[in-house]
């Protein structure tokens, strides 16, 4: 009830708001920016200054342009005015005395492209323009060239991207949380925030990989793409003796034009790929070593259109459907056997709709609205039951079945206001959904062993069984509320705070306040130097995943049967000590609250040269009522070894009693020479991480000391990234890569040692997360190589044509900035041959150490991370 009462107060709100804008009458003025090939610019920035005595007072600063490419300017008093435009890669564009009548007026300026390196932000001091919070000093931009050396592959795309920005990341799309990566055609940036401290975001201490999609504005173009890879071209994976068959067949095809002049515009893409890789098995089994590669499919289609449309002539209505289907076969590969496939077929639809743009005279306003309706089906290869021989190999049918579908909303809506000194910035994020699942795991059976020996002897130590009915629906929701201020206090000086306010269903606190700080300063007057520090309380949901699963194993509607020194296979023909306990069940603990962590942060960003930016940055956080599991209804040495709960087997409570701490270094040097094509930069992160959770279902080693599981996080603590991408000509070059430390793990006994079924005891005196891996290397690269053909394109200015390749440059805040895309300066028509590599060098990379003693692996890495691939492509544009 109070989630609608907060929600109709918004939508009040916003009413009266429009109502307010229904009713101004005044003389407005229309400033409309475009490119030299007639494309406009959104995002460039617009100043109007009075030119007589009786309107010299009024200044309006630092106007953008919206998607149309238009700034609207309104409250003018009729006269002659100077207008000033700039965007970062042109030369600032003025003009003096423009005649501004009573009612509607409207002027368009064309931009030429810029002939130095630098540019600076309109009307502000370097020093004001460093300090404020919003400049993207710590962020970094990915340039056209680099956007274009990604991985074709969403999928694969997506990975780099969380590799590039590191643990923890998370994705938004046109500010969407979720679903697959837009195709790189209709990409316009993507931008990596780190450490977003205001009231406005729900997490912090993460890096926020930002992807803006753009507009089909200008004339008709488009183009297709076809990508090839095949094992002729890759490499064998290091764990297995002979490569495997690997091939993917990739199209994608776009078309994006103005429907309507300054009014409609539409960008469309479709593609698929038909694909199958290389499952490597590398497990123990009584008949020796077994290592073989299966084939294992992965097919998908898509689809993505996009339409924008001005509804008056300050707001544009954003509409995007995402449609995405997918076949996957997996399961096969290390430990698991060539029994274990699992078919996944999974289907999402999804509407977004944005608007943006001032209401009234004061008022800034972004709503955008996502409904998201998908289905995913689990149909396992084989029926069987699971042998589970701890460190060595795992056989039996995928024992997972069952689906999921869901409806899910998120609405967010942001209001700015501007008075004085003071920026404030207010609004609402309300997430939430309908689920229906009958998913469901082990409903065969799964039989555990803790050695090859114990195998060999028929000798399990456990049996799982889960039984029952596992169909459940539920909805879920989750309301966030902020309120900030950006208060200029020095013209080189912002201080901002904030107060965040978040409720969740099923949890039983909803007063959940988390206030923030930040300073933004630039202490010199040639603003290149920034300082930020921030401080703040930051709030975490429950995931509905997370209570799927104690409303299906809850005990009474479905099941988990437990046996301890069960027959083999049939788990009732055991030996005297065998045990049958009592349904387990899953459930939440009373009074569950919402975890949080208290984040403090400091960094400097300083521009050692034109071309050269330099940043580094501190972190420390300290976490709170961490979401945890915990067997309470384990064994207690205080009752002889009886269970509390004699009525029940094991009950694995999820419990907010955890804790976090959390040290982090982040440093960064960016190397931007527009005039050359040449982008660079250089990313290292230290992550020093103690926690004792490992998720909400993460049993610790003996549920009765909790302060045992204090360990490291099982992550990496020292990663670095670079990226370089230059332009010679009609070449194009990308090189990426990362080098990380090795990733901490568990070592665990292998046996039942206090007889809580777990099979997750550590020797003793060994603490949590002690085994430590190996590094890992990677370099990839991108080669393209750019054909132009066809009539040259007319332009304006003597500027490129329409589908031309526009010069980056690197903004004042020191972020790189980019437009245009695609094409040669002097042909309309282009072919992009191009050819990718991933794991250039063929790095051996091991991973899936074992920590069980008992495994004739312990301690060795059981797969690699796939070897030297090589994609081949054509690309066609217009």
């Amino acid at each position: 009830m109070k989630l609608v009462t907060l929600l109709c107060a918004c939508l009040v709100s916003s009413a009266s708001f429009v109502e307010a804008a229904q009713a101004a009458r005044e003389t407005r003025l229309r400033v409309v920016v475009f490119d030299p090939s007639g494309a406009v610019i959104p995002g460039a920035l617009v100043r109007v200054t009075g030119a007589e005595d009786r309107n010299r007072a009024s200044v309006h600063m630092d106007v953008p342009t919206d998607e149309q490419g238009t700034a609207l300017i309104q409250a003018l008093t009729p006269g002659r005015y100077d207008i000033e435009v700039a965007f970062p890669g042109f030369e600032t564009a003025s003009m003096t005395g423009v005649r501004v009548r009573a009612g509607d007026n409207r002027r368009e300026v064309t931009l030429a492209i810029e002939k130095v390196d630098e540019s600076v932000a309109v009307g502000r001091a370097p020093a004001e323009s460093a300090s404020d919070p919003n400049s993207g000093r710590f962020d970094t931009v990915l340039s056209k060239e680099q956007i274009d050396a990604l991985p074709d592959d969403p999928e694969e795309m997506q990975r780099v991207l969380e590799d590039m920005a590191g643990p923890g990341a998370m994705i938004r799309v046109d500010g969407f949380r979720g679903g697959r990566l837009p195709p790189k055609s209709q990409i316009r940036s993507i931008r990596f925030s780190r450490d977003p401290f205001a009231a406005e975001h729900h997490g912090g201490g993460m890096v926020h990989i930002d992807i803006a999609t753009q507009p089909g504005l200008g004339p008709l173009s488009g183009g297709v793409e076809f990508t090839f890879r095949d094992d002729a071209l890759n490499a064998r994976n290091a764990f297995q003796p002979k490569k495997g068959d690997e091939r993917t067949q990739r199209f994608h095809l776009n078309l994006s034009g103005t429907l309507r002049p300054g009014k409609t515009s539409f960008a469309i893409a479709a593609g698929g790929s038909s694909a199958f890789g290389a499952a490597n098995i590398f497990a123990s089994t009584l008949d020796g070593p077994v290592t073989g590669v299966v084939r294992q499919g992965n097919d998908t289609r898509s689809f993505n259109g996009r339409l924008d449309h001005a509804l008056t002539d300050s707001h544009t209505l954003r509409a995007n459907v995402i449609v995405n289907e997918s076949d996957l076969t997996s399961g096969v590969g290390e430990f698991n056997l060539f029994d274990r496939g699992l078919t996944t077929r999974s289907q999402e639809t999804t509407l977004r709709l944005s608007d943006s743009g001032p209401i009234g005279k004061s008022f800034f306003n972004e709503t955008r609205l996502q409904v998201t309706r998908g289905t995913t089906d689990l149909t396992p290869v084989v029926e069987a039951p699971v042998i589970d021989v701890l460190g060595a190999f795992t056989s039996g049918g995928a024992n997972r079945r069952g689906g999921r579908d869901w409806t899910t909303l998120e609405l967010a809506s942001n209001f700015d206001h501007a008075r004085g000194r003071h920026s404030f910035r207010g609004g609402f994020l309300l997430e939430g959904g309908t689920y229906r699942s009958d998913m469901e795991t082990d409903y065969l059976g799964r039989f555990t062993f803790a050695s090859l020996d114990d195998y060999a002897a028929g000798r399990p130590t456990t049996y799982t069984r889960r039984i029952g009915n596992p169909l459940v629906d539920y909805s879920y929701w989750q309301l966030g509320l902020f309120l900030q201020d950006d208060w200029r206090a020095r013209q080189n000086l912002t201080l901002s705070f904030g107060l965040r306010q978040e409720s969740q269903t099923y949890l039983d606190d909803h007063l959940n306040l988390s206030p923030r700080f930040g300073l933004t300063w630039s202490p010199f007057a040639s603003g290149l130097t920034t300082v930020r520090a921030s401080a703040g309380v930051f709030h975490d949901w429950l995931d509905a995943t997370t209570y799927e699963q104690t409303l299906q194993v809850d005990g009474l509607r479905s099941q988990e049967i437990v046996v301890r020194h069960p027959g083999f296979p049939d788990y009732f023909d055991g030996n005297a000590d065998q045990i049958v306990l009592p349904p387990s069940r899953y459930q939440l603990a009373d009074g569950l609250t919402m975890p949080w962590t208290l984040r403090a942060s400091l960094g400097v960003q300083h521009r050692l040269t034109p071309s050269v930016g330099a940043n580094v940055m501190y972190a420390f956080s300290r976490g709170y009522d961490r979401l945890r599991g915990r067997n309470v209804n384990a064994p207690d040495p205080a009752l002889g070894g009886a269970r509390p709960d004699p009525a029940f087997g094991n009950i694995t409570e999820v419990e907010a009693t955890g804790g976090e701490r959390r040290h982090m270094v982040h440093a960064g040097l960016s190397y931007v020479v527009p005039a050359k094509r040449t982008f660079a930069f250089l990313n290292y992160s230290l992550n020093h991480i103690e926690n004792d959770s490992n998720g909400a279902f993460g049993l610790p080693a003996d549920s009765h000391d909790l302060d045992a599981e204090w360990g490291p996080a099982p992550m990496p603590r020292h990663s670095l990234n670079f990226n370089v991408s230059s332009v010679f000509g009609k070449l194009q070059t990308s090189l990426n890569g990362f080098v990380r430390s090795g990733s901490y793990y568990n070592i665990t006994t292998g046996h039942d040692d206090n007889g809580d079924t777990v099979l997750n005891d550590r020797p003793a005196g060994v603490g949590r997360n002690t085994g430590r891996a190996k590094g890992t290397f990677d370099v990839g690269a991108r080669v393209t190589y750019t054909i132009g053909f066809g009539p040259e394109p007319a332009s304006a200015g003597g500027g490129p044509g329409p589908g031309a390749m526009v010069l980056v440059r690197a903004t004042s805040d020191g972020a790189v900035s980019m437009m245009g895309g695609g094409g040669t300066p002097d042909h309309k028509y282009r072919v992009d041959l191009f050819v990718s590599a991933q794991n250039l060098l063929n790095s051996v990379n091991p991973i899936g150490y074992s920590g069980v003693m008992t495994s004739p692996y312990f301690g060795q890495p059981t797969g690699a991370m796939p070897s030297r691939r090589i994609d081949l492509g054509v690309r066609f544009g217009f």
